[in-house]
């Protein structure tokens, strides 16, 4: 496919539009035919998104001509693998506007970089009493390694209530985020909600009471310009395969002096400057927290994306799901007996619902019957889902490549489901 075919065409009068058929020719995966002559829906793009033939080509690329170790071989396939993954490092520094690539850490994913900052970080800077806050919409990602963190410390784990429209509790906030807080750790975008919270002004409210921030950008990164400098964000958190990328990579995004300062989360090779029998000395950043082979594919694979990404243009890629997104709550609200968990007015392509008398679970499996693949159960939010009254719900997210008439077809499928539970038909 020609870079041309995948970005934006402009009009007559030079104005970009968002050519959404030219962006999935790119997506070999998207031309399949499922349950005999059906068109693939895929609206599960929260979970994961599908792959660009250039992505594809690069990993091919990397494996067929220069498989290699990184950064210690001297021959000529080491070299050209270490020039692709530390530019592929540069890639990333630049798509979050890091001050420099040494802030950059590559992982295995949002997971893992959230646990490498409870470990590496929350493990010196926490103290008996200390507090974490975060919030009732956060994944399990970003809520279980607070859990264990302090209950090892002897420190307190708070939450902020999310009201009915799915937004922040500001009162509730404003009360408990206070001195003693070290920690706000919170998604920039909801995985259940699509509720896209303010995350500059929490930075910022945050750095007046001495505390840390973490961003769970792992549904930001991938749909609208984040920018970590302007966000005020002391760790960021994101995952490759959410964006076009291969699964197993994704990167932790921190300011210099505070990874400086952080112990290594895991040991090894790759890690260490100077080993003797008893004692070693640990490589500059961002080296001293990547122990052992990394994700060199992966990694290659994430850079790709990005400049993917970077060549249709972050700005519209999200004005195109923010079109979706407005055409798909028309379209579901009328519906009956749907019920859309929160109305946020800042949200994202996000859309989590529940059906009267039919279970999230018979739910999509129906739907997918018409080729319609889309998302049930607790969705690793199960406190949020508590707090709107539900264990589970069905969701649908959208991406660059999504389209009205992937939401008409599953508008339909809901109509059929409703039919079929509610009369057997």
């Amino acid at each position: 496919m020609g870079t041309a075919a995948q970005k934006p065409s402009a009009d007559a009068a030079g104005v970009r539009v968002f050519d959404v058929e030219a962006v999935r020719a790119a997506f070999p995966i998207l031309h399949r035919r499922v349950h005999g002559d059906l068109p693939l829906t895929y609206l599960d793009n929260a979970a994961t998104t599908q792959k660009p033939e250039v992505v594809l080509e690069a990993l091919r690329g990397y494996y067929t001509h220069a498989n290699s170790n990184v950064h210690r071989a001297l021959h000529v396939l080491g070299e050209e693998a270490t020039a692709a993954y530390e530019g592929a490092r540069q890639t990333v520094a630049a798509f979050v506007n890091a001050v420099s690539a040494r802030e950059v850490i590559f992982t295995r994913g949002t997971t893992e970089a959230i646990n490498l900052v409870a470990h590496a970080w929350g493990r010196e800077a926490l103290r008996r009493g200390d507090r974490i806050l975060t919030t009732q919409m956060e994944h399990h990602s970003n809520l279980i390694p607070w859990q264990l963190l302090v209950r090892e410390r002897g420190a307190i784990l708070e939450h902020v209530r999310v009201r009915e429209d799915g937004t922040l509790d500001p009162e509730d906030l404003s009360a408990k985020l206070v001195p003693g807080v070290k920690l706000l750790a919170v998604t920039h975008m909801s995985n259940i909600l699509g509720t896209i919270n303010p995350i500059r002004d929490l930075a910022r409210a945050a750095h007046e009471v001495g505390a840390r921030i973490l961003v769970d950008g792992a549904q930001s990164v991938p749909h609208f310009p984040v920018d970590v400098q302007a966000l005020e964000c002391d760790f960021l958190a994101f995952s490759g395969h959410k964006m076009c990328a291969p699964t197993g990579i994704g990167a932790l995004v921190a300011r210099e002096e505070l990874l400086e300062s952080m112990s290594p989360y895991q040991s090894g090779g790759e890690m260490i400057l100077k080993v003797t029998e008893d004692t070693a000395t640990w490589a500059e950043i961002p080296h001293k927290f990547e122990a052992g082979t990394p994700h060199i594919a992966g990694a290659i694979g994430l850079g790709v994306a990005m400049e993917y990404l970077q060549g249709i243009g972050l700005d519209a890629i999200h004005e195109h799901e923010r079109r979706l997104t407005n055409y798909a709550i028309e379209r579901l609200d009328e519906v009956p007996g749907l019920r859309l968990l929160g109305r946020a007015p800042e949200r994202g392509g996000v859309l989590s619902f529940l059906l009267d008398g039919v279970h999230p679970h018979d739910i999509a499996q129906y739907v997918d019957g018409y080729g319609v693949a889309v998302r049930a159960g607790h969705g690793c939010a199960q406190p949020l889902l508590r707090a709107f009254g539900t264990h589970a719900v069905t969701r649908a997210s959208f991406y660059l490549y999504s389209t009205e008439t992937e939401i008409d077809r599953l508008i339909d499928a809901l109509n059929r489901a409703r039919e079929f539970f509610a009369h057997g038909v």
